[in-house]
C-alpha cells in the first residue's frame, strides 16, 4: 500500500494574530512587540472571528487581509506559506491544514505562534 497519499504536501495561506501568550511576541510591523503584548488571546481570537466571517461573506479577500494584518512575516505573500509536508508545522496548525479541501477556509486555530485562520490553496 502507498504511504504517498499521506506524506503528500499541502499549500496553504493563514492570518496570524499574535498575542500576549505568544511565543514570540513580535512581528514585522510590531518589532518591539507593543501591541503583540498588550492583546489577550481573547481579543486576538474576536479580531479573527470578525476577519474570517467578512472573507467567507465576500466583503473582504483573504490575501489582502493577510498582507494587511497578519503578524507572520509571510503577509508580504498575501499569507502563502507555500509547500509543506507532515512534521513541519505545528500539530493543531497541520491537523487543520490537512483536514481541509482545497479553498477553504479554517476555524480559529490555536498554537504557540497565536491564532490563525488557515486557507488551503493546494
Amino acid at each position: 500500500m502507498s504511504s504517498s497519499a499521506a506524506t503528500a504536501q499541502v499549500r496553504a495561506s493563514h492570518i496570524l494574530i499574535k498575542h500576549q501568550g505568544s511565543r514570540r511576541p513580535a512581528s514585522w510591523k510590531d518589532p518591539e512587540g507593543r501591541i503583540i503584548k498588550n492583546t489577550t488571546r481573547e481579543s486576538a481570537v474576536s479580531q479573527l472571528t470578525v476577519i474570517r466571517n467578512d472573507i467567507i461573506s465576500g466583503k473582504a479577500k483573504f490575501e489582502d487581509i493577510a498582507t494587511r494584518i497578519s503578524d507572520c512575516s509571510s503577509a508580504k505573500r498575501g499569507g502563502d506559506l507555500g509547500p509543506f509536508g507532515r512534521g513541519q508545522m505545528q500539530k493543531p496548525f497541520e491537523e487543520a491544514t490537512y483536514a481541509l479541501k482545497v479553498g477553504e477556509i479554517s476555524d480559529i486555530i490555536d498554537t504557540d505562534s497565536g491564532v490563525h485562520i488557515i486557507k488551503r490553496t493546494a
